[in-house]
């Protein structure tokens, strides 16, 4: 049983996950000169060595053997490798581009999205709750569709790829840490082979721009590893539930870093088309407290009825038992009691 102190550690770990996601567009900008596909290449070489230092640490390698082994798995894991990477790259063109908002709103319906995704491949029932949720959310992308003048894609795609990432590790069934080595190292391969070929084209920024930015560059491996490790270590201590209220932290920091300090414009209909989603993920998130809460009170009842029973199993196992003639048995001698001891004449 969890104890109030790990809670505790495991709530400061997932507000330190989220938190620092929230706060990431503020690091991607520093990177300038270098271009989106190149920050994207450098985070996949970097990360590899991180995550290869942590594995290093903990002496977690086991799961190498089982992956190779696996040819089902190393195909799901070459899938959610080619998904993060659109994401990851979507993510940081975003923000160097100035469509911090709009990426914020991709993190805010991605719970939608997963929903939806859930009953259409997995055969997932919804409740009422969750439909109209869905509902909404729907309607929110097409105000906002009509605000812009077409479907906000940056926004859908960064849903969309991060919600089939989600199903694609959840069949995988390995840990935060050891997917991400196995996605990077997917991914490191063609990384690196894409900062050779600019090396030659004399287009690589990697130590072209100082000492400092050199060093930036390298820490795209940090930025990505630390909030995973981070997030792994909230998972194990607190509830899902809880986690669930704490993703809503990384998008609503991207959107407050958008509006006060990227200043970008919200016009109404963005604002319209916000005010749905955020309604939308309130519905979700009441409808999810809710059916936690009913599932806990049945276990504790379950749990009672079950103490009560195993009570008055064991006092008419005391008292004896009446049998169908009235007569009541004796209580029967536990198996382990010492056996009668035989008088000797």
């Amino acid at each position: 049983m969890k104890t109030e102190n790990e809670e505790r550690a495991g709530l400061l770990y997932g507000i330190g996950a989220y938190g620092m996601w929230g706060l990431v567009p503020l690091f991607w900008p520093l990177l300038k000169p270098a271009g989106s596909v190149e920050i994207l290449a450098h985070r996949m070489v970097w990360s590899l060595a991180f995550v290869g230092i942590a594995l290093l640490a903990v002496r977690r390698w086991g799961w190498i053997r089982e992956l190779v082994r696996s040819p089902r798995k190393l195909a799901l894991i070459t899938v959610a490798a080619a998904v993060i990477t659109v994401n990851w790259g979507l993510y940081i063109w975003s923000v160097n581009t100035g469509h911090v908002v709009e990426a914020s709103l991709g993190y805010f319906i991605n719970p939608l999205v997963t929903i939806a995704l859930g009953v259409l491949v997995l055969q997932e029932r919804l409740r009422p709750a969750q439909w109209a949720a869905v509902g909404i959310g729907f309607a929110a992308v097409l105000v906002l569709a009509i605000g812009y003048g077409q479907p906000p894609w940056i926004s859908l795609t960064l849903a969309f790829s991060f919600a089939v990432y989600g199903l694609v590790k959840k069949k995988v069934n390995i840990g935060g840490l050891e997917s991400l080595a196995a996605e990077t190292a997917v991914q490191f391969l063609p990384a690196l082979g894409y900062l050779v070929w600019l090396g030659t084209q004399d287009t690589l920024a990697f130590g072209a721009h100082g000492a400092g930015h050199t060093t930036l560059l390298v820490a795209t491996g940090i930025v990505t590893a630390v909030p995973l490790v981070c997030f792994g270590a909230a998972a194990i201590r607190v509830p899902l539930s809880t986690l669930g209220l704490l993703q809503y932290l990384a998008p609503t920091f991207q959107f407050l870093l958008g509006v006060l300090y990227f200043h970008e414009e919200m016009p109404p209909e963005r604002w319209a088309g916000f005010s749905l989603v955020w309604l939308a993920l309130t519905i979700l998130t009441w409808d999810a407290l809710r059916t936690a809460r009913r599932s806990r009170a049945a276990m504790e009842a379950a749990k009672t009825k079950a103490t009560a029973e195993a009570a008055a199993e064991a006092e008419a196992a005391e008292a004896g038992t009446v049998t169908a003639d009235g007569t009541t048995e004796p209580a029967r001698t536990s198996a382990f009691a010492p056996a009668p001891v035989e008088p000797r004449t």
